[in-house]
């Protein structure tokens, strides 16, 4: 380690040299209260910013261990500081001058959903703060402006240090405030099983969005209110007791008119399985952590699927017990995004009727006399909905606005009345009487097979330069093949596909072999982040990118949608 001086020093000796010159910077320099690594410098002002990493000893960070107890909290103090970083980032970057990326600072963009990521990482143990950044270093034309780098790293970078990173320099109270918060929407989620619910939505909340492209609340949103019959109190450690509507374990069907709130409730309850920032409005909207959104993915890949519970007796005779194609229609692809989501633990189907295969749904009555069930190769999600939930403890939550089929099936059936949630229930229950449901059962289906062991792929061998790309939420190329997820919808920010492409390096450079299955291969790479961090997915940890943590279920769901992916 160098000291500041001899960093200082450095940059005057290289001024006005040609770019490639700022190589000689990497490496690590001690500043007052810190240490400041440069990790990887840009070979060009127009090419990706320097990337740089700021250490600071628990001692000098000086956060209270009440912070980030719980490791919820420890998570949300990590969002905090980035977030306070990033703001002052913002008002920091570009005031050094240059052509390029000249003098750009700037950090992880955090949207509503508190999520972990190698921005900024606390130590559990130490409380020492690791903190990851981007800069450009001014050049002019291609010539090194170091007495602008100097600015940067000098006094614009130090002072949102001090401003943003040290305990002393924060408000202790908004920082209490965000971990009790934190605790307070565990204690929501660790109590949903307890009380045989598989999702909670409290009184006051937001739901509505400003736009289809913000995520942020809509100001005048009519606030959420639970129906008498559905409402139950639960009673938080810092909040104290709230009230709320708890979508029992079961078949729950959201019904009601266009526009008046059926696919906002859903929507929610999909991103509910992260926890929110305070003033986002759905705080306390609490899903089981391993709830899955379900839709037709017409055209997506897939391997060696055990679809036969919904789909058999094809009329070109393909097995639908390792169904695989390059092409998927609407009815396959989601009967393979349901069995996928089985395969990786889900207790909660979400879905709505207007993203889904319409022949997967339900085959009405009349459509079953005229073209009878041994003629039909599939069977309908209607059919299996029950059995999915007493055999295999898998719930479903529907919103469904034109057909009245899933009345019969449904345990609780909720009305969405300009944005008001109603119990109808028995009402629904009473009328469907009227139009009573075919008596033309199905036989239970075997158990899917979920012993698939992915190979090994050549092109992943040890050493091989392998070229990753993020495409924001909708995917990731790894050597210029894409992995499209722009339908795998509860991924909340494009940091996580990054991650995910390197979930799917490390897995075929290090585990698939051909004798783990999928299965062991995801609780690994789950496993590997939960006790290392996303750092340990790297092949080189010299210069960490942006990644935030996905969940086990959309690693399967990437993994799953390789087409590269063989068995």
């Amino acid at each position: 380690m160098q000291s500041s001086a001899a960093l200082r020093a450095l940059l005057a000796k290289i001024d006005r040299k040609s770019y490639p010159a700022y190589k000689d910077t990497r490496g690590t320099y001690q500043f007052p209260g810190y240490v400041l690594s440069i990790d990887h410098v840009q070979g060009d002002p127009f090419a990706a910013p320097s990337r740089l990493s700021i250490h600071i000893d628990g001692k000098q960070a000086g956060f209270p261990r009440q912070l980030y107890r719980l490791p919820c909290q420890r998570v949300a103090l990590q969002d905090e500081l980035t977030r306070r970083f990033g703001r002052l980032a913002g008002q920091a970057s570009f005031q050094a001058k240059g052509s390029g990326h000249s003098g750009l600072i700037s950090i992880s963009r955090c949207g509503q959903e508190v999520l972990e990521r190698t921005a900024c990482s606390l130590d559990p143990e130490d409380g020492g703060l690791v903190l990851r950044l981007e800069a450009g270093f001014p050049a002019n034309g291609r010539t090194i402006n170091a007495r602008e780098l100097e600015k940067i790293l000098f006094d614009l970078l130090p002072r949102c240090v001090e401003s943003a990173l040290l305990f002393r320099n924060l408000d202790s109270t908004r920082l209490q405030t965000v971990a009790d918060l934190a605790e307070d929407q565990q204690c929501i989620r660790d109590q949903l099983p307890k009380l045989g619910l598989c999702a909670f939505v409290a009184d006051g909340s937001i739901l509505p969005r400003a736009s289809g492209i913000s995520s942020l609340p809509m100001k005048d949103a009519v606030p959420f209110r639970s129906p008498r019959e559905l409402a139950i109190t639960l009673e938080l450690p810092h909040r104290g007791a709230v009230t709320g509507m708890g979508i029992k374990k079961g078949i729950t069907l959201i019904v009601g008119g266009g526009y008046h709130g059926k696919s906002t409730l859903l929507k929610a309850l999909e991103l509910g399985v992260y926890n929110h920032i305070s003033g986002d409005g759905r705080e306390y909207v609490i899903t089981e952590a391993d709830a899955v959104k379900i839709r037709a993915e017409d055209g997506r890949s897939i391997r060696n699927t055990d679809i036969s519970m919904f789909i058999n007796n094809l009329p070109d005779g393909k097995d639908t017990t390792r169904f695989t194609t390059a092409d998927a229609s609407g009815s396959t692809s989601q009967a393979a995004n349901v069995v996928e989501s089985m395969e990786a633990g889900t207790s909660l189907l979400l879905m709505d009727e207007d993203t889904s295969a319409t022949n997967f749904m339900v085959r009405d009555e009349l459509m079953q006399r005229v073209i009878h069930r041994d003629m039909e190769p599939i069977t309908p999600f209607i059919d299996r909905i029950g059995e999915l939930y007493h055999s295999y403890g898998v719930s479903t939550v529907i919103v469904a606005g034109s057909s009245g089929a899933y009345f019969h099936v449904a345990d609780h059936i909720i009305q969405m009345d300009r944005y008001v949630p109603k119990d109808i229930t028995d009402l629904a229950k009473r009328e469907a009487q009227s139009f009573p449901a075919g008596n033309d059962r199905p036989e239970p289906a075997p158990a899917p097979n979920f012993h698939r062991c992915p190979k090994p792929s050549a092109e992943f061998r040890d050493g091989d330069r392998i070229k990753l790309k993020a495409l924001g939420r909708d995917g990731v190329s790894i050597n210029r093949e894409n992995i499209d997820l722009r339908y795998v919808e509860q991924l909340a920010d494009g940091e996580q596909s990054a991650a995910l492409g390197y979930c799917v390096l490390y897995a075929q450079r290090h585990l698939a072999d051909g004798t783990r299955t999928l299965r062991q291969i995801v609780k690994e790479l789950n496993r590997l982040i939960e006790s290392h961090g996303l750092e340990a997915l790297l092949e080189n940890r010299s210069a960490v990118p942006f990644l935030a943590r996905p969940r086990v279920q959309e690693i399967f769901a990437c993994l799953n949608r390789w087409r590269g992916l063989r068995f």
